[in-house]
């Protein structure tokens, strides 16, 4: 496939007696949002962390813009990293940090810039995302909607080329979540970039998604468009699809 930027390889990983990913390929192309999509317990956001290299197979590669990212160097690790950013599920934000301290603190590790460059880069951002007039805030006194904002923001300060995100609108009212699906679709088309949403929200899927990855007992089970998942003849996909409490899927309550 052309124009790959992520490449899971045939990915196992456990957890003590718990087998999470088995056998999980995943293949992004430049430019797509792809939806990682699947019941709970079943590998979607342990995928997203071997895409970032924080966890390591036990089997298979991990591949980004055709480097490995696995089982390599940290400093290969933090060159392929720099061209990423993540939107973690609750915003990650530091809660004694300003709204605007918190968006520049990825510029501010690195060195990326000076001060005055910074605050450049920081006040566009924050236009981009209407949080101007929450700059001084912290982030106890903003809403969830605003925090997510925030931590978008902050992801892409250093002008990544793909954007990660753990359940973006989890938490959210459903205008909210419109508004975070209505950025993702903006952040694809005005910049370019690729993303990867971890999701259970079916109406955001069907919303963001060039294509679709369902997840099952840690392996995708099928990989299309919205419309290849909406009518899959897969009775597992059906149920997840519809909430249906009766049917073939195990349902996980270790969450």
């Amino acid at each position: 496939m052309e124009n790959l930027v992520i490449e899971m390889k045939n990915v196992h990983k456990s957890f003590g007696k718990r087998h999470i990913l088995k056998g999980m390929n995943l293949q992004v192309k430049k430019g797509e949002t792809m939806v990682i999509l699947g019941p709970s317990g079943t590998g979607k956001s342990v995928s997203l962390k071997h895409i970032t290299g924080l966890l390591e197979p036990d089997e298979g590669d991990c591949l980004v813009f055709g480097k490995k990212i696995s089982h390599t160097k940290e400093k290969d690790k933090s060159e392929l990293r720099a061209r990423m950013g993540v939107l973690f599920q609750s915003g990650a934000l530091i809660n004694w940090l300003s709204v605007y301290d918190n968006v520049a603190l990825p510029l501010r590790e690195h060195k990326i810039a000076n001060e005055k460059e910074i605050d450049a880069i920081v006040m566009q951002k924050l236009k981009w995302l209407d949080l101007v007039p929450a700059k001084d805030t912290l982030p106890s006194n903003i809403s969830g909607g605003m925090k997510k904002r925030a931590g978008l923001a902050r992801s892409l300060t250093t002008n990544p080329e793909i954007v990660l995100y753990d359940e973006p609108t989890s938490g959210l009212d459903p205008v909210m979540s419109n508004v975070i699906n209505e950025l993702i679709i903006r952040l694809q088309r005005e910049l370019g970039l690729t993303s990867v949403v971890v999701t259970h929200d079916m109406s955001s899927a069907y919303m963001i998604a060039d294509r679709i990855s369902f997840i099952y007992e840690g392996q995708v089970i099928l990989c299309g468009t919205v419309d290849e998942i909406r009518n899959s003849s897969n009775p597992i996909i059906q149920q997840f699809i519809h909430g249906k409490t009766q049917g073939p899927m195990i349902l996980d309550h270790s969450e």
